[in-house]
C-alpha cells in the first residue's frame, strides 16, 4: 500500500473516536444505532443485504429513517430462485433502491472448473466465495465509495462476529462497518418481525434458517437443534464468506 493510501485511511479512522462511540452504541437498540448512522453519514451510508432468512428487519429499520438508502445485493450466480423473488417482493413493498452486483464468472463454467467436471461439489469453497461473492462486493464498495455501510451481523452467530464492535473501520472497504443488530438474538429478531408484519425468506419455513447459495453450492436444511448457520458450507468447517471479515483481501477477489 502506498504512503498516500495509508495516510487517507489514517485520516478516515481518526475522524471518529470509536473508543467513545462504541460504548455509547452498546446501550442503544438497533433503531438507535441506525438513527446514529444516518445522522453521522447521511447519503454516504449504504447497506448490504443478502435478502436472506431475516433480512427484512434491517431493511425495515434502515428505510424508515433513510427511505432511498442504497442496498448492495450480491448475485453470485447460484442464488435460489426464491431469493430473487423475495428481493422483488421487498423491493416492491418498500420501494427499495437496490444495486445488484453480479459475479464476473459464468456460473456453470465455474462449477465445472472448481469441481473438476463435477458440478455438484466445490473443492475450494473459499476460492468460490472470493471470486463470486467477495469480488462483486469489493467492486460495489469501490464504485459507490460510501463512508459507511450497514450490515446485519450478530455476535451469537460465529466466533469472528462475537468479537465485533458496533462501528469498526474497514481497511478493506475504506469505510466504516456499522452493525445495528449485533446484540440481538433470534428471538428478538422474530418478535420485531412479527410486530411489524415483516416476511421471512420463503425457504425459512422449510428449514433453511441461514440462506446463501443454492444446494449445488452451499446451503442445506438445518436439522432440529442445530445451529442456524450449520446449513451454510455444511461439513466444511467454513463459517464466513469473507464479506464481513473486513481486514482481509484474497487475490482471487481482485
Amino acid at each position: 500500500m502506498s504512503a498516500i493510501a495509508q495516510a487517507e485511511q489514517l485520516n478516515a479512522t481518526e475522524s471518529l473516536d470509536l473508543d467513545v462511540i462504541n460504548p455509547l452504541l452498546e446501550r442503544m437498540g438497533p433503531a438507535g444505532v441506525v438513527d446514529w448512522a444516518v445522522r453521522q453519514f447521511g447519503d454516504e451510508l449504504v447497506m448490504s443485504s443478502s435478502f436472506g432468512a431475516e433480512s427484512a428487519m434491517l431493511i425495515h429499520l434502515a428505510t424508515r429513517v433513510q427511505p432511498r438508502i442504497k442496498i448492495i445485493f450480491i448475485d453470485t450466480g447460484y442464488l435460489f430462485p426464491e431469493t430473487h423473488a423475495f428481493m422483488a417482493q421487498l423491493r416492491q413493498r418498500f420501494d427499495l433502491n437496490v444495486w445488484t452486483y453480479h459475479t464476473k464468472n459464468d456460473p456453470i463454467a465455474w462449477l465445472h472448473h472448481a469441481g473438476e467436471g463435477d458440478p455438484t461439489w466445490r473443492k475450494d469453497r473459499n476460492a468460490c466465495c472470493a471470486a463470486n461473492k467477495n469480488e462483486p462486493m469489493n467492486r460495489a464498495m469501490r464504485e459507490l465509495a460510501p463512508r459507511a455501510w450497514l450490515r446485519g451481523v450478530r455476535r451469537h452467530q460465529t466466533p469472528e462476529r462475537a468479537k465485533m464492535k458496533f462501528v469498526e473501520w474497514s481497511p478493506r472497504y475504506n469505510a466504516y462497518a456499522v452493525s445495528p443488530l449485533l446484540k440481538w438474538t433470534t428471538r428478538e429478531i422474530y418478535a420485531y418481525m412479527k410486530q411489524h408484519d415483516l416476511p421471512h425468506h420463503p425457504l425459512y419455513q422449510k428449514g433453511y434458517l441461514s440462506i446463501g447459495c443454492n444446494p449445488l453450492a452451499c446451503t442445506t436444511v438445518v436439522g432440529a437443534g442445530e445451529d442456524p448457520r450449520s446449513g451454510r458450507w455444511a461439513g466444511s468447517g467454513k463459517v464466513e464468506c469473507g464479506i464481513n471479515l473486513t481486514n482481509s483481501l484474497d487475490s482471487a477477489e481482485l
